[in-house]
């Protein structure tokens, strides 16, 4: 089964919804072309701080906002040498498969040259802005070259079943061989196969039936049949899968002619089906008990029993046939496994566009840490997943680091204090089937709202819970560089040994607790990192964890003071325990206490803070037990 089993990333790339182009525009003479292409291709322009500020989004560093936007799987269309392009990008190139779309146009319009995701819309996006400029268009792929398709990429509302095939396939015909185009779907096909020349060598199927494909053939499923499945609760996902698989099999349906799976929506966060939805390589959407009861004049095999369980008669029937829309047919009636359901619909024509499916996504949370400061300390996935989300949900200072590749996703802000009405209000609205983004600074696990979002889905409602509803979204959650990590790298290596945080704001943990802490951690002689050590009505608590540690370590302890990280505004200071002076200290500095064997270490190029971890000790061990005896 796992050769069938995509990728993040490859589902990433084919659910995502529509990602909205960047025209890049370097100077105020190509705003107006940049902003013809944008109504072209409904994108956002984004303009050079200082030479473009009309634009409505700004930027400062054109290699760093690039690489942002491609990692993020943003299509980037750069009014600027395509050399530009190619060194903000290069260092970040993974598989042809999940590259977005990258295009340099000329600023006067008279080129634009795709540079990559060809297949992915870049070859349409192209040919959207050769009809805005009336320049050139520059395509260097050999089979656009030759019939002016590429066989990889299908029309909208076909798949290719086997991707892995395009490549002999394509080598065979350039080198002069034909092809026959058969199966069912095929007259749906001909016109877009118009140019391939004729033979018996290559060989080119649409249809809906299961095939098992030779080496010289390419298959082609229109996206027209939906999946609905039930299970009972906590069934095994091998066990779905299998028996979802044999029974397509069965009835000659092949899964790649599968457009998406739904169940009812007590399934939403059902881990099976899922796992299904990602081994298919489909969108999953869910319905209320409502509108599948809507459908039961339609099913061929209604249950009293299952009414009695779920309040309708039927969950796989009635899901794909709300699904597949009022003029569907049933395909394949409920067929049954010892603990799961499943029946297909055939909609009269394919599916051109995910969005355009009825009923909802299952809705999910994307925990988002982005680091302290500079997009380059934000992870590709984080990126990636910031662009995925419906909304944005946060305290708005961190929202704001996200800068213009984000501008156009909306979003909700949260003061400071309103941690708890954040989170609440992210699950809620992931429970009506979006996916929302809470947005942290540092990473979202560590002092940020990872805790609290799941400690609202572990209240039962009579202590202040979130709905039923909201308790069946996913929530997931991408690491981010934390300001301890950020610190220690900034400084040298403090943390090189063992070490603990402690956060010394008593708003939700009292004050004798974290004096506890204080005290086992100078005992353990770890190296400290103290978060939320001072704000403006709280002064005392950095003064007292001082006092104590001093009665742990020495005077001369170095300490470090890291604000603003990876920010234009960075600071680093350099101080000892005894002497740490309160006033030094603000809401955004981590302060960084070194344990007994810290050490500051000035070589007059910079200071730097390290905490040996002991292979001096072991070096003079092995020497010892190497002198004769």
């Amino acid at each position: 089964m796992d050769q069938n089993i995509v990728s993040d990333d490859q589902q990433h790339q084919r659910h995502q919804r529509h990602q909205r182009p960047v025209i890049l525009c370097l100077s105020a003479t190509g705003l107006p072309l940049a902003t013809h292409i944008a109504a072209a291709v409904d994108g956002d322009v984004h303009g050079l701080a200082g030479r473009c500020d009309a634009a409505p989004h700004a930027f400062d560093n054109l290699l760093s906002h690039v690489a942002a936007l491609y990692n993020a799987g943003r299509p980037v269309i750069g009014l600027c040498a395509a050399a530009i392009l190619i060194r903000a990008v290069a260092p970040h190139l993974g598989r042809k498969q999940t590259d977005p779309p990258v295009l340099a146009v000329a600023e006067d319009g008279s080129a634009t040259v795709p540079l990559l995701g060809l297949h992915h819309g870049g070859i349409a996006l192209g040919t959207a802005i050769q009809a805005v400029t009336g320049g050139s268009l520059a395509i260097t792929t050999a089979g656009n070259l030759q019939w002016g398709i590429s066989l990889d990429a299908p029309p909208s509302g076909w798949r290719l079943a086997n991707p892995e095939n395009a490549g002999p396939v394509m080598a065979a015909l350039l080198s002069g061989a034909g092809a026959r185009i058969d199966g069912g779907a095929a007259p749906a096909l001909a016109g877009w196969l118009a140019a391939v020349p004729d033979g018996d060598v290559v060989q080119l199927t649409a249809t809906t039936a299961a095939v098992t494909p030779a080496t010289q053939q390419l298959v082609y499923c229109p996206q027209k049949l939906v999946l609905g499945v039930g299970c009972a609760r906590g069934y095994e996902t091998e066990a779905l899968a299998d028996f979802v698989v044999a029974q397509l099999a069965q009835h000659n349906i092949n899964p790649a002619a599968i457009a998406a799976i739904a169940s009812i929506d007590v399934k939403a966060d059902e881990p099976a089906i899922l796992a299904l939805a990602q081994r298919l390589d489909v969108p999953y959407r869910v319905f209320s008990a409502a509108e599948l009861d809507a459908q039961t004049d339609r099913l061929v095999t209604p249950s009293k029993t299952v009414f009695d369980e779920m309040g309708v008669y039927g969950v796989a029937e009635a899901a794909a046939l709300a699904l597949a829309g009022p003029v569907a047919d049933l395909l394949v009636p409920k067929q049954k496994s010892d603990n799961a359901t499943m029946a297909v619909a055939a909609m009269p024509e394919p599916v051109h566009s995910i969005s355009a499916l009825p009923g909802r996504k299952p809705g999910r949370v994307m925990l988002i840490g982005i680091g302290p400061g500079q997009s380059e300390w934000r992870t590709p996935e984080a990126a990636k997943w910031v662009q995925a989300s419906d909304e944005l949900v946060g305290y708005g200072l961190y929202i704001d680091i996200l800068g213009s590749a984000a501008a156009h996703i909306p979003r909700a802000d949260f003061a400071l204090g309103e941690e708890e009405a954040r989170c609440r209000y992210a699950l809620e609205r992931a429970a009506t089937g979006l996916d929302v983004a809470i947005i942290c600074s540092g990473d979202a696990g560590i002092y940020a709202m990872g805790a609290l979002v799941y400690e609202l889905l572990d209240r039962d409602s009579a202590a202040g819970g979130v709905s039923a509803a909201a308790r069946r979204v996913s929530v997931v959650t991408t690491p981010g560089i934390s300001a301890l990590q950020a610190a220690a790298a900034r400084s040298g290596a403090i943390l090189g040994h063992d070490f603990c945080t402690i956060s010394l704001s008593d708003l939700l943990t009292p004050w004798d607790a974290i004096e506890t802490r204080i005290h086992a951690a100078g005992a353990g002689d770890f190296v400290i990192a103290f978060y939320n050590p001072v704000s403006r009505r709280r002064r005392t608590q950095l003064a007292a964890a001082r006092d104590i540690l001093l009665g742990y370590r020495g005077g001369d302890t170095p300490v470090l003071l890291a604000s603003n990280l990876g920010r234009p505004e960075e600071s680093l200071k350099f101080r000892q325990l005894g002497s740490l002076d309160i006033d030094e200290v603000d809401m955004l500095t981590v302060v960084m206490v070194g344990s007994s064997s810290s050490r500051l270490l000035d070589l007059g190029r910079g200071k730097s803070i390290y905490t040996p971890r002991g292979y001096a000790n072991k070096n003079n061990t092995i020497k010892d037990e190497s002198k004769p005896k």
